[in-house]
């Protein structure tokens, strides 16, 4: 068995300003957690949960399920708005994150919760195990893919490069990597701090097969992912995405990288995604 796919591109992209509404009213409800990553990444997580990811929300244990990493895992707030709209959990759970006994916690805990595959907190370590899953895949012949989701300052670190290395000598071709590309991190902007560009290039040089696309087009995520598929080959999908995307007094800004907003900025942050949700179902 497995999730029912959406494949229409307008019910996708309805699908991801719902992920950004429920995402606003959790981290008001929380008073702390990350607005900027995860309301970037909405789109992303939209298009691989009910799109291009093979797995059951009634069986989160189903042997046959693609395995989804989460490697920075200070998003979360976007990973678990998914979960819940993809019915692993009910949606009015979202509104105890952070909170004392939750389930959804500031990190996430893989045991605590349905549907998440690996804890994350440290930075950097989830390509580690995103690559492992992939070869003891591979080496027991299992057909599902290992999907792995890292931020671009986690790639300030030693341990990424050496993932992705492993995963192109060992030709771990049932792992796909995405990189949040959004150029922020928690003090700045990653080329004022440790710059990466041009990343391309670097992962060129590590015989890594890797594509930049639009993060924030959905159809470009499906594409590239197809392509990722068909090449055979350990594939790095850059995702060019907006920080904030959605609220523009969040976009492209770092200092929403790690806080919250506060009731005047959440009633305007779901003004603007009610009217950007009225603008796409016109498209329709």
């Amino acid at each position: 068995m497995q999730f029912q796919r959406v494949t229409d591109l307008l019910q996708l992209k309805l699908i991801a300003n719902t992920i950004r509404q429920d995402i606003i009213r959790s981290l008001l409800e929380a008073k702390s957690g990350h607005s900027a990553g995860p309301l970037g990444l909405s789109d992303f997580f939209a298009a691989a949960y009910f799109n291009f990811m093979a797995h059951d929300p009634k069986n989160p244990k189903w042997d046959g399920r693609d395995r989804f990493i989460l490697s920075c895992g200070h998003v979360c707030p976007v990973q678990y708005a998914t979960l819940a709209n993809a019915g692993y959990f009910p949606k009015e759970e979202l509104m105890t994150l952070r909170k004392l006994g939750t389930r959804l916690h500031g990190h996430p805990h893989n045991l605590a919760l349905p549907g998440l595959e690996n804890s994350a907190g440290p930075l950097g370590q989830g390509t580690s195990q995103a690559v492992g899953r992939a070869l003891a895949a591979k080496m027991e012949g299992k057909k599902h893919y290992v999907y792995c989701l890292t931020s671009d300052g986690e790639h300030n670190e030693g341990q990424t490069w050496e993932a992705w290395m492993f995963a192109s000598k060992y030709k771990l071709g049932n792992l796909i990597a995405f990189m949040d590309r959004n150029y922020i991190q928690i003090d700045g902007d990653t080329e004022n701090i440790m710059p990466l560009d041009p990343l391309e290039d670097k992962f060129k040089a590590f015989n890594v097969n890797v594509l930049s696309i639009d993060g924030n087009d959905i159809a470009q995520i499906l594409d590239a992912v197809a392509k990722a598929k068909a090449s055979g080959k350990f594939t790095m999908i850059l995702l060019n995405t907006v920080p904030g995307k959605g609220v523009s007094f969040m976009e492209k800004k770092y200092e929403w990288h790690g806080k919250p907003p506060n009731a005047q900025e959440a009633q305007i942050a779901l003004k603007e995604l009610q009217a950007e949700r009225v603008r796409i179902e016109k498209e329709g």
